[in-house]
Formats: C-alpha cells, sequence, structure tokens
C-alpha cells in the first residue's frame, strides 16, 4: 500500500487522525461484536463512569515496518493481558483477549497507509483504551462500557532523540502502597501531570517518584520504568508492588540476561545506591530507552559517568538489541513478534 505524504522524520510524539478505529460496546452484560468506525469522536452520557469517578484504563503499543518490510507488533498478548488485569481492579469487564489482538489486526490493517517505513525513525503508536460509559451518580461501577482503540503515527517521545536526561527527585507521592500504582489506570497518569508540570518548569525532563511509604526507595518516573548499569556491568531494576509492570522493561531484562549475557537483578533500590551505578535509563513502550545524565535530589546533583552527551554502552547495546528485535534485523524470541501485513 502506497505510504501517507509525510514527513516522517520531523514528527513529534503528538496525535494525527488515521483512517479509522475500532469500537465496541458492554451492555447488559456482554461485549457486542464491535466494527471499525471512521469517526473518531466520542459522545457519552454526561453521567458517564470515566466523567465522575474516572473509571478508565488504558494500553500503548506500536508497530513498526521490519526490514524486510513486513508490518509487525511486538508482544501485543501482553498488553492484553495487562489491560485485562487493569480492568478487574477498577471493576471494569475485561475486554477478551483474543478478541484485543483481532482488533489490534484490524486496526494496523485499516491504517497501513499510516505505518512509517522502515528506517525512518517513526512508529504507529496504538492506543487501546476501555472506560465506563453508561450514567452513574452514585459512587459505584458504571452500567455500561466502551473498548476503544485507534493509532497514530509517532516520532520518539522526549525531544532530541535519545540524548540524556535531566531528573529530579519528586517532593510528590505517585501511588500509595496497596494502592492502584501496579496497573494501567488513567487516574495514575493524572496523578503526576501536577508534579510532572512543576519538573518541566524547573528545567528537567522527568520525575523520580520514590516509594510513598518511606521516600527511600526509587519506583518510576510518571511514565516509565527505571533500568540502571553498575559499575561491573550488571543490569538492575526496582521491585515494588506499586509499580507497572512494563512489558519494554521486561523485554530488555530478558535481553541483558539472554543475548548480552549480563547478569541481571530486579530488586529494591535505594536512592543512596543510584550515585554508585554508571549508568541509567527510563525504558517504556514511547522511548524504549531514554538514558539519565543526572538526577537533581535533596542532598545535590547525581551525575552520571555515560554523561549529557550520549547514551551510556551497555544502554546503548540493550537498546540497538531490542530495537533490532522489533525491527527485524536480530532474531527474536518465540512469540514476541506478532506479524500483522
Amino acid at each position: 500500500m502506497e505510504k501517507r505524504n509525510i514527513d516522517w522524520g520531523s514528527l513529534g510524539f503528538s496525535y494525527t487522525k488515521t483512517n479509522s478505529r475500532y469500537v465496541s460496546y458492554y451492555q447488559n452484560g456482554k461485549w457486542d461484536d464491535g466494527a471499525m468506525v471512521e469517526k473518531a469522536e466520542v459522545t457519552i452520557s454526561e453521567s458517564a463512569g470515566v466523567l465522575q469517578y474516572a473509571q478508565t484504563c488504558f494500553e500503548g503499543l506500536k508497530a513498526y515496518t521490519t526490514i524486510d518490510g513486513n508490518v509487525v507488533t511486538f508482544r501485543p498478548d501482553l498488553n492484553a493481558k495487562r489491560m485485562s488485569d487493569t480492568a478487574k481492579r477498577l471493576l471494569m469487564p475485561s475486554f477478551p483477549e483474543e478478541r484485543f489482538l483481532d482488533a489490534l489486526d484490524q486496526v494496523v490493517k485499516a491504517n497501513l497507509d499510516f505505518v512509517p517505513p522502515y528506517g525512518s525513525g517513526a512508529t504507529l503508536y496504538i492506543r487501546p483504551f476501555l472506560f465506563g460509559s453508561g450514567p452513574v451518580i452514585g459512587v459505584a461501577p458504571a452500567p455500561e462500557y466502551t473498548f476503544r482503540m485507534f493509532c497514530t503515527p509517532v516520532g520518539p517521545y522526549f525531544k532530541g532523540g535519545v540524548k540524556p536526561l535531566k531528573l529530579v527527585v519528586s517532593e510528590y507521592d505517585r501511588a500509595a502502597p496497596n494502592g492502584t500504582g501496579h496497573i494501567k489506570a488513567g487516574l495514575n497518569y493524572a496523578m503526576s501531570l501536577y508534579a510532572g508540570d512543576v519538573a518541566h518548569k524547573n528545567g528537567f525532563a522527568e520525575n523520580m517518584f520514590l516509594d510513598a511509604a518511606t521516600h527511600t526507595l526509587v519506583e518510576e518516573t510518571g511514565g516509565a520504568n527505571f533500568l540502571f548499569v553498575t559499575k561491573d556491568n550488571k543490569v538492575i531494576t526496582p521491585k515494588s508492588s506499586t509499580i507497572l509492570p512494563s512489558i519494554t522493561r521486561r523485554s530488555l531484562m530478558y535481553v541483558a540476561k539472554e543475548y548480552l549475557h549480563l547478569e541481571t537483578e530486579e530488586r529494591e533500590i535505594p536512592l543512596s545506591e543510584v550515585s554508585s551505578f554508571s549508568e541509567g535509563g527510563l525504558c517504556g513502550t514511547a522511548a524504549v530507552i531514554s538514558p539519565i545524565g543526572s538526577i537533581q535530589t535533596s542532598n545535590g546533583v547525581i551525575s552520571f559517568p555515560s554523561g549529557m552527551e550520549k547514551m551510556g554502552p551497555v544502554c546503548q547495546k540493550l537498546y540497538d538489541t531490542l530495537t533490532g528485535i522489533q525491527m527485524g534485523t536480530i532474531e527474536a524470541p518465540q512469540g514476541w513478534i506478532h506479524s500483522i501485513a
């Protein structure tokens, strides 16, 4: 299919309306058959559960054009499972995982002209979301729900690409123990917006949130997990019941161990230990890995030896290997690549 006349290399991480999207409604205790529609606008009751009590969740994944011209997605079964887990925590009906994958195929195929070409640096970002669309006034789950999935071509998440970022330890809490930090609920991201705005106004790219209970342990940023490299090249990542189980982070830890033959560890990471690390990065679907150059703390600035000019060597190998798997230049583990067209 002929591609859209888009300057792929100039795309930012922003919304562009594409051809069509998938919609399914939950009414009377069951999901309907779902359908592709052209209309991007959503019409709901003024008393919809999503508007009154923030009953909503979402996922994020990408479609890529591989080196051989195929269009694929990366581990979408895990997105389907995570959305199902999130929905249960918010008392919403889970959208069946096999139907999630079918909707994904339909959305990407209907918008193939918006899938950026191989080597452009851009991708097709896919956003599935589920929300309470039925009316509710008392504090309770909505009676009806809507599942939608749309896509949009995007460039890098952070302006400047993979340049190391300046972070700041936030004075705000992101998620409480036994709360909802481990699910991809819209409310979690709304809670991080104010703190993120404060960080940006002070010249920082992102926050580092610490655990709410002790304010001593590294958790995550407003929209990505952390990954660090020790001076002896061990790759470590924070372990906590209040951070999102990132698919990208899980994949990078596998790549570190099985492809790069590095020692890996998931454990609690005190902020006091971070200054001893040689590299740090933020990892997630949108950015894959964005290197950290420095972190402002109440006791001064932590500057990583990898510097402010480029990604450290281990993070670079992790990035190159994972993106190579996604783009088809490196053989993928079984089940990681979902072919669409």
